[in-house]
């Protein structure tokens, strides 16, 4: 196995007192590697990377959603107030409430959407979990089939049979291992070239398709697949054409709508470096705003006051 590589510095002061090791690779349209660094061929888990994917795999079974909610479907959410009425909505599609939905209990991810939680006498729940959509989705599609809902989570499930026919063929590349997710879902392991080559393929597929359909919905409803103060949102409003998602253990992938993926992970899981590394990738792909710019550095702080940042390792720049 190739090791992976330094793909960041942690610099205070002019002084590294630190690096992040990771891989990253870009796919062409055809779907070959183009370029990478690391390991990009080996089993990894995407986390909430599959979730477009998973959206996919639902499109095909019969879900009947697009635009916001089918972006909430593929979201890892933020848990602000209309992402929990959009979930309540694709439940309420398929005569269901909240009861039915087996994500663990969690508060919001934003901190912001977490603290009005709480101020208004809240506690953790299934809905405010990131996954509330991705789950309510998929009971939607076991309502529309007449499959189980109770069991939706296994593996062996019709619904998540499906799901897996759907990834397998977006990667262009045969599942390796099974493993649970932090929602308690399948969660299947590709190559980060398989996960590029899928990002890149949903990118360029051609409105109508459900691999177009899941694309718009990201590109015209970025805050539903992520939330109003994401870096995916900005990224994806400040750039036409691209869409992206992030992942636990900072995983990070994008499609560009030339058919070109992205894919990265960083080992230590740290999500300060992920953007860094995929901002830099950007930029050496000729694909530069503002945005993007000030993605590249992650600032660090010393008394109050910008101190250093986590830049872009040399091999990135």
């Amino acid at each position: 196995m190739v090791a992976a590589q330094i793909v960041a510095e942690v610099v205070r002061s002019g002084f590294v007192e630190g690096r992040h090791h990771g891989s990253v690779v870009v796919t062409e349209p055809d779907g070959s590697v183009g370029w990478s660094l690391g390991q990009v061929r080996e089993p990894m888990f995407p986390r909430s990377c599959h979730k477009p994917l998973q959206a996919l795999g639902m499109l095909r079974l019969g879900l009947d959603l697009d635009g916001e909610l089918l972006a909430l479907a593929g979201s890892s959410h933020s848990g602000e107030p209309f992402h929990l009425e959009g979930v309540r909505r694709i439940l309420a599609g398929a005569g269901l409430d909240e009861s039915a939905l087996r994500t663990p209990p969690a508060y919001p991810i934003d901190e912001i959407a977490r603290d009005d939680w709480i101020r208004a006498g809240h506690r953790v729940s299934p809905i405010t979990m990131n996954c509330s959509g991705k789950h309510a989705a998929m009971l939607a599609t076991c309502v529309h089939n007449g499959w189980p809902t109770k069991t939706y989570r296994d593996p062996e499930h019709p619904l998540q049979l499906g799901i897996r026919v759907a990834i397998e063929d977006s990667a262009g590349e045969v599942c390796t291992a099974t493993a649970v997710d932090g929602c308690g879902a399948p969660l299947l392991a590709i190559s980060l070239a398989g996960l590029a080559r899928a990002f890149g393929r949903f990118a360029a597929a051609p409105g109508g398709t459900p691999e177009g359909r899941v694309a718009d919905a990201f590109r015209e409803h970025p805050e539903w697949a992520s939330g109003t103060r994401r870096d995916e949102a900005a990224l994806m409003r400040a750039t036409p054409g691209l869409i992206c998602k992030g992942g636990a253990e900072a995983v990070f992938a994008v499609g560009l709508p030339d058919g070109r993926g992205i894919a990265a992970k960083i080992e230590d899981g740290a999500s300060r470096a992920r953007g860094v590394v995929i901002a830099s990738v950007l930029r050496r792909l000729g694909v530069e705003n503002e945005t993007i710019r000030r993605q590249a550095e992650f600032p660090l702080l010393g008394g109050g006051q910008p101190v250093g940042a986590v830049r872009p390792a040399a091999a990135l720049r």
